[in-house]
């Protein structure tokens, strides 16, 4: 028998404060027409002033626990992919467990950007077949808009704030593709391409800094990683694109997610995209998509899911599960 890392529950929350790309017509020189056509994105969430990334995630915690059926002490881990904690410490996980009531697990954040989603998958996966956690709730969450030079319309007008929380449990299966779980996973970075993408500030820099980004570099790097990872993956399972039923991409532009969908040979009504309504909503971006793509009825049990993501560092890298 092989130990599966299994997808029981799945929740989202967005903050209230709706933003449509007219609303930066007021201060930048752009449109709504050259954001989307460029982005694919409509509107993003802000949080609230006194709301942070883990309050956010806590309301997606929550959903998810709702949907699984289970009390948090069920849960045995709990794992925040964040770029955007609350504070330099303590995690942001932690408190998302004091938050929800768990009183029995661990909890620990880990940071990979726009990919952290997907690194923490793999790890959760890891702790799950290893033996080390029967249930691990893993949640992306930001507040983006508290690290934007909003005078940069190339950048603030991409990012959005979120959370999405999936639900892991271990289940026994036979060791094939035809077991639901976490079928494969790849994992990348490269540090030489740090300036590609970054903030110009942190800790020991002492400041809080704000995003900066070669657009055009990202772009194309995103493209090509994006469809070499999920190639990846499904290779060392042995499937290929004609298996996918789904594949829910970092929602970070529309003209990515089509891109490598082509290179990826899966057509467009095999991809959940939500990019227009949420923007780029960094690691909380494929957990996002995911939920919506559950409670919207296209994601079903059974059905074969590809996530990808790519962020700063460069860090890159696909998850390919049984749903």
């Amino acid at each position: 028998m092989t130990r599966r890392a299994v997808a029981i529950g799945v929740g989202h929350y967005l903050p209230e404060r709706v933003v449509p790309n007219a609303e930066f017509e007021k201060t930048l020189d752009t449109t709504d027409e050259w954001i989307k056509s460029r982005s694919g994105i409509e509107r993003r969430h802000f949080a609230a002033p006194q709301e942070t990334t883990s309050d956010l995630a806590t309301h997606a915690a929550n959903a998810a626990l709702k949907m699984a059926g289970i009390a948090a002490n069920d849960i045995d881990a709990i794992i925040v992919a964040t770029s955007t904690a609350d504070l330099t410490f303590p995690s942001a996980a932690t408190m998302v467990q004091h938050a929800i009531g768990n009183t029995k697990g661990y909890a620990f954040d880990i940071q990979a950007v726009c990919a952290g989603f997907v690194f923490a998958l793999s790890n959760a996966n890891a702790l799950i077949a290893s033996g080390q956690a029967d249930r691990v709730l893993v949640i992306g969450a930001e507040t983006f808009s508290r690290i934007m030079d909003w005078t940069d319309r190339g950048t603030c007008v991409l990012f959005g704030d979120g959370a999405g929380a999936v639900i892991l449990e271990a289940q026994d299966g036979t060791g094939t593709t035809q077991d639901r779980g976490i079928l494969a996973t790849d994992l990348n970075s490269d540090g030489s391409y740090r300036d590609l993408l970054y903030v110009d500030g942190g800790v020991s820099k002492q400041s809080t800094g704000v995003l900066r980004m070669e657009g055009q570099e990202v772009f194309r790097h995103a493209v090509e990683k994006l469809a070499q990872t999920a190639h990846t993956a499904l290779d060392k399972v042995g499937l290929g694109a004609d298996d996918v039923n789904w594949v829910v991409p970092h929602q970070a532009n529309i003209r990515i997610i089509k891109s490598t969908a082509r290179k990826l040979g899966v057509g467009m009504d095999r991809v959940i995209v939500t990019v227009q309504d949420h923007g780029n909503t960094s690691a909380a971006s494929i957990p996002l998509a995911l939920s919506v793509g559950v409670q919207s009825g296209k994601i079903k049990k059974g059905d074969i899911v590809v996530t990808e993501a790519i962020g700063g560092g460069l860090a890159w890298g696909a998850v390919v599960l049984r749903w």
